[in-house]
């Protein structure tokens, strides 16, 4: 019993890796205060980081199960999952940020196509990624499933076409998965 006791405290002791330097994470708010919530659209508190690897092209995707916006009309909540995927750039999106980002639509009142919107124009003001698509898949009220898309892509050829060509494919769930995907049921 008493080695188990000794090898944790140990491990407790030891300093974890990192790959970032400090110099790098220092401007980073987030982690250091208590987080404030905001209660309303709040593009400000996203952040971004340097890109390790500019040059090459790796997919980065992000799935909110518990996305919350209004109605403008009724004020009544609305409910989707929101999948973003993106090729980076020099700069990505800052998980945390994120997280409060997307909570600022809690209070915020707008249509399911303005809020994807919105999410696709400030991160890629953010970001300025090499490609970015947003896909909103809103629960049924009254019946109807709302699945609004946004993309947006920089000037490059390449990744032109790629917005062409994902957005004269897009049909809804073909970008995005379901929910066994993301906890593994």
């Amino acid at each position: 019993m008493a080695k188990v006791a000794k090898k944790t405290k140990k491990s407790a002791n030891k300093k974890i890796s990192s790959s970032r330097s400090k110099t790098e994470l220092k401007d980073f708010k987030l982690g250091e205060v208590t987080n404030e919530y905001p209660s309303t659209y709040s593009p400000n508190v996203l952040e971004a980081f340097d890109n390790k690897n500019p040059g090459k092209d790796a997919w980065t995707t992000f799935v909110c199960t518990e996305f919350t916006s209004l109605c403008p009309k009724t004020n009544q909540p609305d409910f989707a999952r929101i999948f973003i995927n993106y090729i980076a750039d020099n700069k990505m999106v800052e998980s945390k940020s994120l997280k409060l980002y997307l909570f600022s639509f809690r209070n915020h009142g707008d249509f399911h196509e303005d809020c994807v919107q919105k999410i696709c124009d400030d991160l890629t003001k953010l970001m300025k990624p090499k490609f970015i698509e947003v896909i909103g898949e809103f629960t049924p009220r009254g019946g109807i499933s709302i699945f609004p898309y946004a993309s947006a892509s920089s000037s490059a050829k390449k990744y032109k076409k790629i917005k062409e060509d994902r957005f004269t494919a897009y049909a809804p769930g073909k970008f995005s998965c379901g929910l066994s995907r993301v906890y593994g049921h």
